[in-house]
C-alpha cells in the first residue's frame, strides 16, 4: 500500500509533503491506531527522500501525538482519526463550528451568554 507520494515538481517542501500525506492516511483511517508504519529508512528509499526528512518528520509526530516509536520495534500510529488531524486544523475546524452555532443562535433570539449557560448546564446534566 502506498501511505504517501512526493511530487518533486510541487513547490510544498517534501517534508511537509510527507507530513500532510502521513497526517491524511491516518485522519482517513487508511492508518488505524496500533499499525506499523515503515521503518525511516524503507520509507525514504521507497518515496526517494532522504532518511533525515523521514526521521524529522516522524520525530515531530512522535512530539505531537500522532505515532509511538517502540526502540527495537518500530514506530506505530498512535493517533486516531481525529487525534490525527494538524492542531491548527482542529482549531480552525472548532473556531468555524462555534461561529456556526453562534451565528444559529443569534438567529434564533439566543445571546452568548445563553449558549454558555446551556452548555455548561448540558454538560452538569441539567438538560
Amino acid at each position: 500500500m502506498d501511505l504517501v507520494s512526493i511530487d518533486a515538481r510541487d513547490k510544498t517542501p517534501i517534508y511537509t509533503q510527507l507530513e500532510r500525506g502521513l497526517r491524511a492516511a491516518m485522519a482517513t483511517s487508511r492508518l488505524k491506531p496500533g499499525d506499523q508504519l515503515p521503518t525511516v529508512r524503507q520509507l525514504a528509499v521507497s518515496l526517494r527522500i532522504n532518511a533525515n526528512t523521514v526521521a524529522r518528520v516522524y520525530a515531530d509526530l512522535e512530539r505531537s501525538g500522532a505515532i509511538e516509536t517502540r526502540r527495537g520495534v518500530g514506530s506505530f500510529v498512535a493517533a486516531t482519526a481525529d487525534q490525527a488531524r494538524p492542531p491548527r486544523e482542529r482549531d480552525k475546524r472548532l473556531r468555524a463550528f462555534a461561529t456556526r452555532v453562534l451565528a444559529d443562535a443569534a438567529a434564533a433570539g439566543f445571546s452568548v451568554e445563553d449558549v454558555i449557560n446551556a452548555l455548561s448546564a448540558h454538560q452538569s446534566g441539567g438538560l
